[in-house]
């Protein structure tokens, strides 16, 4: 089976020009639980006058449907956010940095080792306040400003967050950088040197190969994946960057194989219907389009 982290809510509108209402946040969160969604990244908790879209990330968590099995997250990206979320209701913790010293000075104004110093030891008040932990490495597969994100330096990361504690690790593409035979790649390598943490990949869809690269990730062993309903995304930090891999072009993906996700469809492009029309420009989404393969 595969586990589909739905980032849509934070990733996938923060880069919208159209601000969503806390309340439409929530009806969007709370249809994608509907569809049958089980962790969704609900929030940010960043700076509001750098990303507004992200605004009220407390009153969104104060508003949501707890259902039963069903874990929310939220993104951090310094202490003073890891205090903001410790106060909310989210489950998870999404510890958040690049592993390119150019993308995240410009991401979170540190470099690298910065976010590091600040971010490792938060693991720790996490767990001490019983939520899960994900660390989220950035351009992990390539760098729109560096180039070319050597494996040592992404393993130097992930290490560091293990062994404060952290609970598993997202490889991040985050500009569409990565190709299937790099992720193949990534994730042997990965398993070889961590061989029991658990390992989620993120992908956005920016050169094409979005689903080509979940398949890669999936063949080499991978079962968590994140993605975004309607494929709504982009980072405002990078440029010419485009939205994450599709949610329900995924899952219909994976169903035409035969491989269970859990998460009804329909579902899913009614949720996608909803975002398309509070975001007011059609969505990234092939199945939206062309309706599922009969």
């Amino acid at each position: 089976m595969v586990e589909i982290c739905e980032v849509g809510p934070r990733d996938g509108l923060q880069n919208e020009a159209v601000t969503l209402s806390v309340s439409d946040r929530v009806q969007l969160i709370n249809r994608l639980v509907e569809a049958g969604i089980t962790k969704v990244e609900a929030v940010s908790f960043v700076n509001p006058k750098v990303v507004v879209q992200m605004a009220e990330p407390e009153e969104v968590m104060r508003q949501l449907n707890q259902a039963v099995g069903v874990r929310f997250a939220g993104l951090v990206l310094s202490a003073k956010g890891m205090e903001r979320a410790m106060e909310s209701d989210v489950d998870d913790i999404h510890l958040v940095l690049a592993a390119s010293t150019a993308f995240n000075l410009k991401n979170a104004r540190r470099t690298t080792d910065e976010s590091l110093g600040e971010l490792v030891p938060l693991v720790e008040r996490a767990k001490t306040g019983h939520r899960g932990v994900t660390a989220v490495i950035g351009t992990a597969f390539g760098c729109p400003f560096e180039g070319k994100v050597s494996e040592e330096v992404v393993f130097y990361a992930a290490k560091r967050f293990l062994d404060a504690g952290a609970d598993a690790i997202t490889l991040a593409d985050t500009t569409g950088m990565a190709n299937p035979g790099q992720v193949r790649n990534m994730v042997e390598a990965f398993v070889e040197q961590f061989p029991d943490v658990p390992l989620g990949l993120h992908f956005h869809n920016t050169r094409g190969l979005g689903a080509a690269n979940v398949y890669a990730g999936y063949l080499a062993g991978v079962r968590r994946f994140d993605a975004s309903i309607g494929g709504l995304g982009g980072c405002p930090f990078a440029p010419l960057s485009v939205g994450n891999v599709c949610t329900e072009d995924v899952v219909h993906m994976f169903e035409q194989m035969g491989v269970d996700t859990g998460l009804n469809l329909d579902g899913l492009l009614a949720a996608a219907r909803f975002a398309q029309e509070k975001v007011q420009h059609p969505v990234d989404s092939y199945v939206l389009r062309a309706g599922p393969v009969p």
